[in-house]
């Protein structure tokens, strides 16, 4: 097993490092309690913030190696995508825009620290969330013998006025509107922006509109629906309104419509992996549009048996990726089954957007199952409505000999 990380065994380590008060305590932590070199990694998922400014802050505070990269097709072409193959939600409504992210975080972090010489990796989740644990898992599923830090789970600094205090005492600048508590915890990324705590914490109190940043209110929105059609290959969306986008591309043009009607908002209270509940306000615009698109286009090239198995394992699918467990076996294998079902998944979806809807209204494959010769209520050549005597007598033999025995 992996050594518990001491200052007298970590000589380099990798951190998620966004540039923000927490990251940047933990920055100077590191140093202080560990001794050691630290190697800072800033990933651009699409959050919606400059980056940039990480750099200066880590060269401020002495770091020699740092990392900032683009990795929003990233994201979104090898993590986002083949989870929405799947149609997966967690607990009947949350898309997982969160859980997603950190797999890809921890897999950069395990090949920065092997491309560095670093023998650990930490990051800024703290002890009571989902995040310590999905980045925990994606580290050793990748790297068994890596030294994890987890400075929450060690230090003393147990509220954001110890941590300004901390800060202040080391000359690490604190941003004005951090001074004092903020009204409430933000994550994001192109897929999602959520928020937790404080003024969300009483699930009984309705969410202030000043929460939502990535959508419209439902009434303030156009009166005139909104309709687009997004094209697909294999399952994956690739053009809307005909013009191929790249994945990135193609997920912010629909964030972009979505967001403008008003589509994506969730309040949620979920079950969380550690054990309690915690309510949160989530926005998806592009991914609701998404899911719609992708299950519709679904609903005329997949077989129903395919279709109905994919619905049965999609909750335990969810669940791996909510739970931290992307890097897992079982959750590569049901990938392979899900991407096996998607090779005909081809065609194109017509949305239409209004009022903090999104709904399919139309939908056409060169690979569709359906047929009108089939379903059709006027004359056709190609079904014995007779047939169908014998196969409801088939399928009711059981029961009525069941029902036999009992009278």
């Amino acid at each position: 097993m992996t050594d518990k990380p001491t200052p007298q065994n970590v000589n380099k380590v990798v951190l998620a490092y966004s540039g923000g008060l927490d990251t940047s305590v933990i920055l100077r932590w590191l140093q202080d309690t560990y001794q050691c070199e630290v190697v800072t990694f800033t990933a651009d998922l699409g959050q919606g913030e400059e980056i940039e400014p990480a750099r200066k802050k880590a060269e401020m505070l002495g770091v020699k190696e740092i990392y900032i990269e683009d990795l929003r097709e990233t994201f979104v072409r090898d993590y986002v995508f083949p989870m929405f193959r799947a149609n997966t939600v967690y607990e009947g409504t949350y898309l997982l825009g969160t859980s997603i992210a950190r797999p890809l975080i921890a897999k950069r972090q395990i090949e920065i620290a092997r491309e560095t010489g670093a023998d650990a990796v930490a990051h800024g989740a703290t002890g009571k969330g989902n995040d310590q644990v999905r980045f925990e898992l994606g580290y050793y599923g990748l790297n068994p013998d890596i030294k994890v830090i987890s400075p929450w789970r060690e230090w003393d600094l147990a509220s954001r006025t110890n941590l300004i205090s901390y800060a202040e005492s080391h000359q690490i600048p604190v941003p004005k509107d951090k001074r004092g508590e903020a009204p409430f915890s933000v994550d994001a990324n192109l897929l999602h922006i959520s928020a937790e705590g404080k003024v969300l914490e009483d699930p009984n109190e309705e969410a202030p509109e000043y929460i939502y940043s990535r959508t419209v209110a439902p009434e303030d929105t156009p009166d005139t629906p909104t309709i687009l059609e997004v094209a697909f290959e294999k399952g994956d969306a690739v053009a809307i309104d005909g013009e191929p986008l790249s994945p990135a591309t193609l997920l912010t043009r629909l964030n972009e419509v979505a967001g403008a009607n008003g589509v994506g908002r969730l309040d949620l209270v979920e079950n969380r992996f550690v054990g309690m509940k915690s309510r949160g306000v989530y926005e998806t615009p592009g991914g609701t549009a998404l899911l719609a698109a992708h299950r519709g286009i679904e609903s005329i090239t997949l077989d129903r048996e395919a279709m109905h198995l994919k619905d049965e394992i999609m909750p335990r699918y969810a669940k791996l990726i909510y739970n931290g467990f992307w890097f897992s076996p079982e959750r590569e294998m049901m990938q392979a089954l899900i991407d096996k079902s998607q090779e005909r998944v081809n065609g194109t979806v017509r949305l239409k957007f209004y009022k903090g809807s999104v709904t399919v209204i139309g939908r056409a494959s060169p690979d569709s199952l359906y047929s009108l010769e089939h379903v059709t209520f006027e004359d056709d050549d190609v079904y014995d409505q007779h047939d169908a005597e014998g196969f409801i007598k088939l399928n009711a033999l059981r029961l009525r000999l069941s029902r036999r025995r009992e009278s």
